[in-house]
C-alpha cells in the first residue's frame, strides 16, 4: 500500500502522476525526450538502459515497464532484456551497448565522474559523445524516477500482462499521453516489491 493517499488505483508511477498532474507533465516530457526523441541510440536501446538501471535500483515497476518496452523493440525481445539484467557482460547485445550499460551502472552507483576505464571502453566500441551523454542522462533520470516510485511504496502489478500492455501503450502513444486517473482495477501486488 502506498505511503501516501493517491486517490486512484493506478500502480507505480502512473498512480503518482494521476495524483499530481502538475509534476507529471514535466516528468513525462523528460521521459518522451530521453526515450523517444531523436537520438543516436535506438528507442529499444534507450528503454533497455532505463530497464537495466531500474533493475539495479530494485524497482520492479519501472524495470518491468521499460523492460517490456525494450523487449518489444529489440532483437531477442524478452530474452535479451532478461540476459542484460542477469549479466550484461554475457548478454546478446552489441559491444557498444554493453559498454554503455557499464556507464549506466556507474551512474547508478555513484554521483561522481565516470571512470576513465568505462569511458575508454565505450569509445573503443564506437560510442560517440551523444551516446555517452544520453546514457548518463537516462541513468540519472531513472535513478530519480525509481526513487519516486519506490520511496512512496507504490503498488507493483504482479501480472506480466500489465507490463506488456504498458509497452503497447508506450510504443503507440508515448509517455503521459494515455489516460490516467481512477480505475476500477486493483492490480495484484508483486510478492516481493522492490
Amino acid at each position: 500500500m502506498p505511503h501516501i493517499t493517491i486517490g486512484n488505483d493506478e500502480p507505480g508511477i502512473r498512480g503518482l502522476m494521476a495524483h499530481r498532474p502538475d509534476t507529471a507533465a514535466p516528468l513525462n516530457h523528460l521521459a518522451n525526450v530521453l526515450l523517444r526523441g531523436p537520438a543516436s541510440l535506438s528507442r529499444g536501446e534507450r528503454e533497455l538502459i532505463a530497464a537495466y538501471v531500474s533493475h539495479l535500483n530494485s524497482t520492479p515497476f519501472c524495470a518491468g515497464t521499460h523492460g517490456a518496452a525494450a523487449a518489444a523493440q529489440l532483437d531477442g525481445g524478452r530474452d535479451t532484456v532478461k540476459a542484460v539484467c542477469l549479466d550484461p557482460a554475457s548478454a546478446p547485445i552489441t559491444p557498444r551497448l554493453r559498454a554503455l550499460l557499464r556507464i549506466a551502472a556507474e551512474v547508478h552507483h555513484d554521483a561522481r565522474p565516470l571512470s576513465d576505464d568505462a569511458l575508454a571502453a565505450a569509445r573503443a566500441e564506437g560510442a560517440q559523445d551523444s551516446d555517452i551523454h544520453d546514457t548518463v542522462l537516462i541513468a540519472a533520470a531513472f535513478c530519480m524516477y525509481n526513487r519516486y516510485v519506490s520511496c512512496l511504496d507504490t503498488d507493483v502489478p504482479a501480472e506480466e500482462g500489465y507490463y506488456d500492455a504498458a509497452a503497447h501503450r508506450i510504443l503507440g502513444q508515448g509517455y503521459g499521453t494515455g489516460p490516467t486517473g481512477t480505475t476500477s482495477r486493483t492490480w495484484p501486488r508483486a510478492p516481493e516489491s522492490r
